[in-house]
């Protein structure tokens, strides 16, 4: 095989023998997304079905589902190899999605309605609920399981160089599946639609283990594989079964160190209003998906068209606004895009309830939120202690989040009460959005100060188990 020619390397940012691994890399996180964003639109078409009563129900439900299931998770993983677990893990889903094909074809198959059509039998109704909170669920681990073998695969200076060109791969996975189920949506109106895409799901999945097995033997070719192969395994694998059992306590601290830090709080904060925005927006646009598609195979096209245009303004913006955006605004007001976004958007569909304004509101919104608040966010932990950094953000990233969601719930919840459409989400987010403007800019200025006042010298967490843990 012919060497790869300097010129790319400089481009990608890449050293010799680097693009064939990061270009698996790449392939396996594409697989991965595309196939959870195939399925994806089924879901939000399966929650809607009956009316934004139920969806609202079925939200709550998955939250708390979500954040008990995430607290046991994070102390399975830690007590297991990755690259057993990960394989197991994706199989767990190509076996579920299987099950739910079959249930779904043998429901069709007994007379029963389409499922999601609003007239389905009892028992078609239960699949679907547990379709919703199945996949919003294994959604949450999908990601981050990849992530974590990453980190297990390169070391931290190829993860600053690589990692962006790997998430690329994931990016355009997820427009190959929104895309692919969007056209699907609109070619073929028939009851099995749902079924047949949670198998071509399954198979994405199956190809995205092959995947994972070739970048691992690819990784301990090279020998850059840092765990199974090296002399500290033991520790490692006794290190984490220590994190698992300390994961409980470890929570706990996390608390605290949130609750007596202003900083941290701030950063709770932040994170519990962009969800409640998050969710805002995800009970507007399944709102209006429902207003202006009236079958089962339109919303899933619907949906699976939000997705595709969305991940397409992630990845332009990934590849030609975010770096530019931070280094001339500064963190704070990086920051303050997401919630000025959020504020012009529902105040445009409070103008024009329209579903191309949503296509466009959702996309620019999914984009501030992945490309340009995500990594302006990130940049918040690297003042503060290892010790704070770890504890403290799982607190923040999981259990704060998700009181946001439920909080972004019960907001829609009074405004549905209410009587109020678009107009009175715009109402709901223009205060909220106010207050994460000027939270940001304050986040955006302690931040700076933190940076500018000596750090005490932190003892070294950067292990793979603990980057994996986060």
């Amino acid at each position: 095989m012919s060497p790869t020619p300097p010129a790319v390397l400089k481009t990608l940012n890449m050293r010799p023998g680097e693009l064939r691994l990061a270009s698996a890399s790449a392939l396996f996180f594409f697989l991965i997304l595309c196939g959870y964003f195939l399925i994806r639109p089924v879901r939000e078409a399966f929650g809607v079905s009956r009316g934004m009563d139920q969806l609202l129900w079925l939200f709550g439900c998955t939250s708390v589902v979500a954040l008990l299931v995430v607290l046991a998770f994070g102390r399975t993983v830690a007590r297991m190899d990755r690259r057993r677990f990960i394989p197991l893990a994706y199989l767990f889903v190509i076996g579920c999605l299987l099950g739910f094909a079959a249930l779904l074809y043998w429901d069709a198959a007994t007379g029963g309605a389409i499922v999601g059509s609003g007239g389905e039998t009892a028992r078609a109704a239960w699949i679907r609920y547990a379709f919703y909170v199945w996949l919003s669920v294994v959604n949450l681990f999908m990601t981050s399981v990849f992530w974590a073998f990453m980190v297990d695969t390169f070391d931290e200076d190829q993860g600053k160089r690589l990692f962006a060109f790997v998430g690329i791969g994931g990016t355009l996975g997820g427009f190959a599946g929104g895309q692919a189920a969007s056209w699907a949506g609109r070619a073929v109106e028939s009851p099995h639609l749902p079924a047949d895409l949670m198998l071509a799901a399954a198979g994405l999945f199956a190809a995205a283990i092959a995947a994972m097995r070739t970048v691992d033997r690819m990784a301990a070719g090279d020998g850059r594989r840092k765990e199974a192969d090296s002399p500290g395994a033991g520790q490692s694998s006794q290190n984490s079964s220590s994190a698992g059992e300390s994961g409980k306590s470890s929570f706990w601290e996390g608390v605290q160190m949130v609750a007596r830090s202003r900083y941290m709080l701030g950063i709770g904060l932040w994170i519990t209003l962009m969800a409640v925005g998050n969710t805002l927006l995800y009970f507007t646009q399944a709102n209006v998906v429902l207003e202006n598609a009236d079958t089962l195979s339109r919303r899933i096209a619907s949906f699976g068209q939000l997705d595709y245009v969305g991940q397409l303004a992630v990845l332009l913006t990934q590849l030609f606004v975010t770096t530019h955006v931070i280094r001339k605004l500064g963190i704070g007001w990086t920051l303050a895009i997401l919630p000025l976004l959020t504020l012009a958007g529902f105040a445009a569909l409070a103008l024009w309830p329209a579903y191309g304004v949503l296509v466009i509101f959702s996309a620019l919104h999914r984009a501030g939120r992945h490309a340009v608040a995500r990594p302006s966010r990130e940049t918040l932990f690297s003042v503060v202690a290892p010790d704070e950094k770890y504890k403290a953000k799982s607190v923040v990233d999981v259990f704060l989040y998700r009181a946001g969601d439920l909080a972004g719930m019960g907001v829609t919840g009074l405004l549905g009460l209410a009587g109020l459409g678009a107009a009175g989400m715009a109402f709901g987010a223009a205060p909220l959005a106010a207050v994460w403007i000027m939270l940001s800019i304050g986040l955006g200025a302690a931040r700076a100060r933190r940076a500018a006042e000596p750090q005490p010298a932190f003892p070294s967490l950067e292990t793979p188990s603990a980057r994996a843990s986060t």
